[in-house]
């Protein structure tokens, strides 16, 4: 089971790889891309030392950066090792997916070859997963995923700074960093290739058949998706030519493509990023519709390609499939902010949701005095006048210093009335869960069977609620729940209801065990955080719960 640091620490790993992989697609050259590689990995990954090895023409790879130590890199760079040591290396070791791992243990026959290498002192380690000073952890990066396609070259890390060797989830991070790093490398080697291209078309008049046939090459055999559309006019953005790669993507003939721009093929709620993409060296994420009705993840770059004599005319778009790394994104980004055990949303998730609905303005406050004031809520009025006649901003008086800053739009909250009558009034009730015997359970039958009750209170809990409120995981046996929209007597029915679901035996390995539930009913009030939100329902909880002890005991005497 998860302790309750670690989904910060994923997603404080999560934000890191994130600003790492965008910044490879920011490198202006190869070589800028190669050094942001290796620097991407001391800085996302946590690892001291790093090198970048690229494979050369000849086959042999040379050290083309070197990130965390100024000696590592003047003893390295521009160094060579041989092909066949470097196949040696990557048959070696353990195999961690797609990484090799070799052991100081098995390491030692490689000291005396060809392949520039940096070691430094260090204690020997103390615990079986402490990392020591002779591991050796390569990443190697290839033309496809999954380790298809030709050797593009191999990222080496040294030193990670919590002195373990990466679990499972660093272990990933690092296969999915050689993988952006692969792409973002050939994608600086296609844009130079482009580029040299243009300046061929640009510079050199003469040779222009043959400066169009390296570029009709590239463009039509490059592995990523490749469009020409037009500039100005009334044809503004139709798609002029597209090649094989953004044909298969889409599953579109190019015949069909030349009736389309990108505007018509964006997805609804992406053409705002569309639109705000600049023309000249713009970028943009979103998802393209396929033939079959299906959207894939892109991202786009555009560039201009400019007559001399009339100006820019074309514009040439960069399209390359994103669908695995958004797929990866997504599928971190859950398990970093949900329970790996029951599926829910973790602590942290759920101060996430609670903090959203809440601001630091108590209701009642003079903002909210003059919204009253000034916004109309009577259906019958027309809107922007007064009754009296009167412009919709008159009669601010009893304001004094004029009115407060502008209405921001934000749905207050407000907690119903204390007390036992029901007033009417509505709000976000936060139910706070705690099982009633649960830890004689794990205690007598073990976790396996506490972790069973686990899931399946969860599956109750949640099978209990509507479809938007929010059943959270707060640690251990405690639960929360989020329901909006409910007076004092739907929270109150909501909780009999939840606490009945929850009573019935659960059959775990064919024994029926039972536990019983307190629950505490908070109310969630702008001006108040989460922490108190959360608090406020826990304490009322502890309340209910000798309450009901006392009352059983009562009824045992």
């Amino acid at each position: 089971m998860e302790t309750e640091s670690e989904p910060y620490v994923r997603l404080a790993t999560l934000r890191q790889l994130h600003q790492v992989v965008a910044e490879l697609n920011t490198a202006r050259s190869l070589a800028d891309t190669l050094q942001t590689v290796a620097d991407g990995a001391i800085n996302g990954l946590g690892y001291e030392l790093a090198a970048v090895n690229l494979v050369r023409p000849d086959g042999d790879l040379v050290v083309a950066a070197v990130a965390g130590s100024a000696g590592a890199e003047a003893l390295m760079a521009g160094r060579a090792g041989s092909r066949t040591s470097w196949e040696r290396r990557l048959a070696m070791g353990e195999r961690w997916g797609d990484l090799i791992f070799i052991p100081h243990t098995e390491g030692w026959v490689l000291d005396d070859d060809d392949v520039p290498q940096w070691h430094t002192a260090g204690p020997v380690p103390r615990f079986p997963d402490e990392w020591h000073p002779m591991d050796r952890l390569f990443a190697p990066m290839y033309t496809a995923s999954n380790g298809g396609g030709e050797l593009l070259g191999v990222i080496s890390v040294d030193r990670p700074r919590n002195g373990r060797r990466p679990g499972p989830w660093g272990q990933e991070a690092l296969q999915m960093y050689a993988f952006q790093s692969a792409i973002a490398i050939s994608n600086a080697r296609l844009r130079a290739n482009m580029q040299r291209a243009l300046v061929r078309l640009e510079r050199e008049q003469q040779a222009l058949r043959a400066s169009e046939e390296s570029f009709r090459q590239a463009f039509e055999y490059a592995p990523s998706g490749m469009a020409v559309a037009e500039m100005g006019g009334d044809q503004h953005g139709r798609l002029l030519r597209t090649n094989d790669a953004l044909c298969r993507l889409l599953g579109r003939p190019a015949s069909g493509m030349r009736r389309y721009s990108f505007s018509d093929l964006v997805h609804p709620e992406d053409i705002g990023t569309l639109l705000r993409t600049s023309a000249e060296g713009g970028r943009a994420e979103l998802r393209l519709a396929r033939r079959d009705g299906t959207y894939v993840w892109v991202s786009l770059r555009n560039s201009v390609v400019a007559d001399t004599a009339d100006g820019p005319r074309f514009l040439l778009t960069h399209v390359e499939d994103i669908e695995e790394r958004k797929r990866h994104e997504l599928q971190l980004a859950h398990r970093a902010s949900h329970d790996s055990l029951t599926g829910l949303p973790n602590s942290a998730e759920l101060r996430a949701r609670l903090g959203a609905r809440l601001c630091s303005r108590p209701p009642g406050s003079m903002a909210d005095a003059y919204a009253s004031r000034v916004l109309h809520t009577d259906p019958h009025e027309a809107p922007g006048f007064r009754p009296d006649g009167k412009e919709p901003f008159d009669g601010l008086d009893g304001f004094e210093g004029g009115p407060p800053a502008p209405f921001d739009h934000h749905v207050h909250l407000v907690a119903p009335a204390d007390g036992p009558a029901d007033d009417g009034s509505k709000g976000l009730a936060v139910l706070f869960c705690d099982l009633d015997g649960f830890k004689s359970i794990n205690d007598r039958f073990g976790h396996n069977t506490g972790d069973a009750v686990l899931i399946e209170v969860a599956r109750r809990l949640t099978s209990g609620v509507r479809d938007g409120d929010t059943v959270a995981r707060l640690g251990g046996d405690e639960f929360v729940v989020l329901a909006d929209g409910l007076g004092t007597a739907d929270a109150q029915d909501l909780a009999v209801r939840l606490r009945n679901a929850i009573i019935p035996p659960i059959r775990v390995e064919g024994r029926a065990v039972r536990v019983g539930a307190s629950f505490g009913i908070g109310w969630a009030s702008c001006g108040m955080t989460a922490e108190e939100v959360l608090e406020s329902a826990d304490q009322r909880m502890y309340v209910e719960k000798r309450s009901r002890s006392k009352a059983n005991r009562r009824a045992a005497g």
